[in-house]
């Protein structure tokens, strides 16, 4: 009989890192055949680099959290290497990544009861899937509609991306800016999107920080309410007891008085 082997669901975090991974190798697909100029090419090159730091950090982050960390290298090297920046050949090596993570979701019950009872990691690799496609596309989307324009001051892959970090974080220092229509409305929505996810991040955070105090502040609750009900147990029983020990008393004087008042009767 051949013993089964069970497969762990894949986390939030794998989710985003396979997300990710698909959206390595479109670009990588997009800077090797895609019709763009070379300060859009440029900026694909970076936003990969980008997500090749993330797909690092993760990898790192597993290693030193595994116990077994021979096995860990076993299962994981080919992320290791297809992570490697700048080497474009490496980079397709995120398919095994994607395939890997694709076959454990054939467990998919499994892996909603994961997530759901991981709420907050699930919402907070929401929100960095979020930030990061936000910010990638926006930069790729600005890139293409203000470079070129008469007056336009985002005309490089470093523009693009530094607007892309200032616009989503709400700073708004004034050194690069739309100028087209469709280059406000890509600079709005990314406005919305950075308020929502930093207000979110900031909700978790504020949660994560005072659900510990809630759990203590319940279970000194429920610590209190057991001794006082032992207390009040207890005052009930000795309570019980007194009662008892007044009808005892109530019993012995009942029957002296019977007996002296049939001692009093004449003749007695």
């Amino acid at each position: 009989m051949k013993t089964k082997i069970r497969m762990l669901p894949p986390s939030a975090f794998d989710l985003v890192m396979m997300v990710l991974s698909i959206i390595s190798v479109v670009i990588i697909v997009l800077h090797q055949f895609g019709p763009f100029s070379n300060s859009e090419k440029e900026l694909l090159l970076k936003l990969d680099t980008g997500i090749c730091l993330v797909l690092l950090s993760h990898f790192f982050y597993g290693l030193f959290s595994a116990k077994n960390k021979k096995a860990f290298l076993t299962t994981h090297w080919i992320d290791f290497i297809a992570s490697i920046p700048a080497i474009d050949i490496l980079r397709y090596g995120r398919i095994f990544q994607v395939l890997r993570v694709l076959r454990m979701l054939r467990v998919a019950n499994q892996v909603i009861r994961h997530l759901l009872k991981h709420s907050e990691s699930t919402m907070l690799a929401s929100m960095l899937l979020i930030l990061l496609v936000v910010l990638g596309g926006s930069a790729i989307a600005i890139l293409m509609t203000e470079a070129g324009n008469e007056g336009s001051n985002i005309e490089t892959a470093e523009d693009a991306i530094w607007w892309a970090l200032v616009t989503i974080s709400t700073v708004g220092y004034g050194d690069y800016y739309p100028i087209t229509t469709a280059g406000r409305v890509i600079s709005a929505i990314v406005i919305l999107t950075g308020v929502s996810i930093f207000a979110g991040i900031s909700g978790l955070v504020a949660s994560s920080l005072l659900t510990p105090k809630a759990e203590e502040a319940e279970k000194q609750q429920k610590a209190n309410d057991h001794q006082y009900r032992q207390e009040v147990t207890t005052q009930l029983n000795s309570l019980h007891q007194e009662i008892a020990s007044l009808k005892e008393d109530i019993g012995s004087l009942k029957t002296l008085l019977q007996q002296k008042a049939g001692s009093d009767k004449p003749g007695a």
